[in-house]
């Protein structure tokens, strides 16, 4: 029978380089060496639970000691999805490095959820659809409901309504497709789609007159060269929330950041609905 596989992250010889006491010790096997590999024995397997408490304890320690930092200089890491942060947010984050340059500012576009407790962001910006699947450790700042609706160009939907015969096609993310909320509306769509494997490419592509897509409300109605296309609805992708988490919420850099972006968010609300225009 195949041995047990390891749980992860385990490094038997790294165990035994941390604790070579043990080893010699009766009892003190850290692990047993097996055809296929090595597995962790009862005394490796607390040894592991023990290093697991410690990393948190670790963790706790440093989150509260950078919490009571009531400096304005130093870092601060703001993680948040790639639209938000060029279609959005950068001349907001732009104002604030201006009002406070003692603040170094790492921007971190990703579209996955940084890793608050271990310190890989001090504040998320993220669309959430139901505030539960949030990890009950953060603390969260509510901001404006996110509309996403279905665009082309505005040149592409004049030559349609010409009559143009040229075929309009979906242009879509690779990896996601066309949203089961989205609808061709009153402008009737080939079977044959145009993807890209990001997003930027997508807003390029709909520009260029190829066919039509779905984009935030603050993408597509910011774009002057956009519009929505007749027939269709928009769609509610989520409420923005500003995520922080313990101790370092407190600090003078974290509430001087979240304060001044919820107040640029809260300008932002009717954009961010599909109910204006960006302001000049």
């Amino acid at each position: 029978m195949a041995a047990p596989p390891e749980p992860p992250g385990v490094n038997p010889p790294a165990v035994l380089g941390r604790h070579p006491q043990l080893e010699g010790r009766p009892g003190g096997q850290l692990f047993e060496k097996l055809p296929s590999g090595s597995r962790l024995t009862a005394a490796g397997e607390e040894v592991l639970e023990f290093a697991n408490q410690m990393e948190a304890s670790s963790h706790l320690l440093e989150t509260r000691v950078f919490g009571r930092d009531q400096s304005v200089r130093g870092l601060l890491r703001v993680t948040l999805a790639p639209p938000l942060a060029t279609h959005l947010l950068m001349p907001d984050f732009a104002d604030f490095a201006r009002l406070h340059p003692d603040i170094e500012m790492e921007v971190v576009s990703s579209g996955e959820l940084a890793n608050l407790t271990n310190r890989e962001a001090d504040v998320a910006i993220r669309v959430v659809y139901d505030r539960k699947t949030l990890p009950l450790n953060l603390h969260g700042l509510k901001g404006p409901e996110v509309f996403g609706g279905v665009y082309m160009s505005r040149d592409r939907l004049a030559a349609w309504r010409a009559g143009a015969p040229d075929p309009i096609r979906w242009i879509v993310i690779s990896i996601h497709g066309i949203p089961d909320w989205a609808s061709d509306g009153e402008v009737r769509t080939t079977g044959v789609p145009f993807r890209t494997t990001d997003g930027e490419a997508q807003i390029v592509a709909v520009r260029q007159g190829l066919g039509m897509t779905t984009l935030p409300c603050f993408v597509g109605d910011a774009d002057p060269l956009l519009a929505r296309v007749p027939g269709t609805d928009l769609h509610m992708y989520g409420t923005l929330w500003l995520l922080t988490q313990g101790e370092a919420r407190k600090t003078k850099r974290v509430r001087l950041f979240t304060e001044f972006i919820s107040r640029s968010l809260a300008e932002y609300a009717p954009l961010l609905a599909g109910l204006s225009v960006l302001r000049d």
